[in-house]
């Protein structure tokens, strides 16, 4: 038989994952996080009252990376819960992993340097079914010689799926990387190259 876990034993597990014992977190500004299953595992999304601002796979290393960057830009707890935000991703993502959904239309809060940002903005431009190289990226921002950093910028997206970075391919269209893995690429990229 298993020992029951007191108030404070719960509140202290929660202060690990998410920053803050949940009895202090309570109607206070915070990082709401929610997990929902998909066709590609597990997606951590998380939003605050402006927008969504995480977007990941399931990846503890991923999660806590995610984590450090958005606490350092905007100093929030996270806390388990959900709010209209992750609502609106929810029903998106699921029309998009239907085949019914082409573009976004929730609400991104995508903190980072100014050069990221840039990045960030350029890989929402790539349309649907299509794929631009590292050196088309950094053409876009309009500094051609900074594939290597935009590499990097498209690497530390915290907003997977609905900031593109799936659609970016190494010259001459072989995969690269993805920090989703390959096999979750190769499958995003079957997906929107379907026929409609």
């Amino acid at each position: 038989m298993q020992p029951m876990l007191t108030a404070k034993a719960v509140d202290s597990a929660v202060v690990r994952p998410h920053g803050v014992p949940a009895s202090q977190a309570a109607g206070a500004n915070a990082v709401l996080e929610h997990t929902i299953p998909s066709p590609l595992g597990p997606l951590r999304l998380g939003a605050t009252g402006d927008g969504l601002c995480l977007l990941d796979f399931q990846d503890p290393l991923r999660i806590e990376a995610a984590h450090r960057g958005l606490n350092r830009w905007l100093g929030l707890p996270f806390v388990p819960g959900r709010n209209a935000h992750i609502d609106h991703a929810i029903l998106e993502l699921e029309e998009y992993f239907a085949g019914h959904r082409r573009e976004f239309t929730v609400p991104l809060i995508a903190p980072g340097t100014p050069f990221e940002k840039q990045v960030w903005a350029a890989l929402g431009t790539i349309p649907y079914g299509v794929t631009w190289s590292y050196a088309d990226l950094a053409r876009a921002i309009g500094n051609p010689d900074a594939h290597r950093a935009v590499g990097m910028a498209n690497g530390r997206n915290r907003i997977a799926l609905l900031i593109p970075c799936h659609r970016v391919v190494n010259t001459g269209g072989a995969l690269g990387g993805y920090s989703g893995g390959l096999g979750r690429k190769r499958w995003l990229l079957e997906l929107e190259r379907r026929p409609r």
